[in-house]
């Protein structure tokens, strides 16, 4: 019977796992827009020759905003 109590009760470890997981997206993202600006000397991301690195930029901050904003710890 206390078998099935312990297992009844939810665990943070996912949650935490998942927020550290976005975590690593958004800092992926910035990572490499900074790699980017410094391999090719251009900043300016809405260059339509930059459009690629536009979008891979944008995906992973915004999965990283969006999926640490979701998993954050409840207050």
């Amino acid at each position: 019977a206390t078998l099935g109590a312990a297992m009844a009760q939810p665990s943070a470890l996912p949650r935490t796992v998942a927020f550290w997981f976005y975590s690593l997206l958004l800092g992926a993202g910035i990572a490499f827009y900074f790699a980017w600006g410094v391999l090719f000397n251009s900043w300016n991301l809405f260059e339509p020759r930059n459009m690629g690195a536009y979008a891979v930029t944008a995906a992973l901050v915004g999965f990283g905003i969006v999926g640490m904003l979701l998993y954050r710890t409840p207050q």
